[in-house]
């Protein structure tokens, strides 16, 4: 019988723990697949963080390494500069990096750090009990916001992106969504242009993940779906916000 689908070897077997229409395993999937096709898995060293992905590295089978909350970018800058061969990587959440670890996303961005980040961005803190994070849209219900994030006094959500699409050291920066098979193929594609351009030493390189939460959302899976489609999108829209080709050719 012809094969017509393996699972990536650069996935373990480990059983996923993440929770019924999670996106985690759907963006593991593509990463794992971009680092086989590019023949980058030996190679590849990834920084798990505290958050719903700390196990990540039961899940990816290349060198994976724990960091402490938020700290994974300061963690990569490590081992990109003692391994500069390596295809190294930071796979974060939006409290992880857009919280607590703000600081560290921002400044590995501005020095133009040689490493690939994929950001969850699923608009609550998912592994904690669905508290606000930085990312949670005006309006939108959490457990420390029970009457919906208040703008006047929380602010606005951060779009992380657009920020670190300004900073000199970034070499690409694109935001994708995985809702629906069309946007998964695209985010397959900003994946794998964020490793070409890592391993060609182009800079930082940041794609941010529109992902689902339904378990924090108090949805289904298809509920959270729409949700994401119809209130996170337009918040958040999708593209690629900077490429430092394109930058090049202007």
């Amino acid at each position: 019988m012809a094969i017509i689908y393996e699972k990536s070897k650069a996935l373990t077997d480990k059983e996923l723990h993440y929770c019924p229409g999670c996106s985690h395993g759907i963006v593991h999937k593509l990463v794992a697949e971009v680092l086989e096709e590019l023949n980058l898995t030996e190679k590849a060293v990834g920084i798990s963080p505290v958050g719903c992905s700390v196990f990540a590295y039961d899940y990816f089978a290349c060198d994976m390494q724990e960091a402490s909350h938020g700290r994974a970018p300061a963690v990569a800058t490590g081992i990109k500069r003692v391994l500069p061969e390596a295809a190294v990587f930071t796979y974060q959440g939006d409290g992880d990096l857009a919280s607590i670890g703000m600081a560290e996303i921002v400044h590995a961005a501005a020095r133009g750090e040689k490493f690939t980040t994929i950001f969850i961005n699923n608009a609550i803190y998912g592994m904690t009990g669905g508290q606000m994070a930085p990312t949670t849209l005006v309006g939108q219900k959490a457990t420390t916001a029970p009457l919906g994030r208040d703008k006047a006094h929380c602010g606005s959500p951060i779009r992380m992106s657009e920020m670190l699409g300004t900073l000199d050291g970034a070499a690409y920066v694109a935001r994708v969504a995985v809702d629906n098979i069309p946007n998964l193929n695209k985010a397959k594609k900003a994946i794998k242009t964020a490793f070409e351009l890592q391993m060609q030493n182009a800079g930082f390189t940041f794609v941010e993940v529109l992902a689902a939460c339904p378990t924090n959302w108090g949805k289904t899976p298809l509920e959270a779906v729409k949700w994401l489609e119809e209130n996170m999108i337009p918040v958040y829209p999708l593209g690629v916000v900077k490429d430092i080709r394109e930058v090049a050719v202007v």
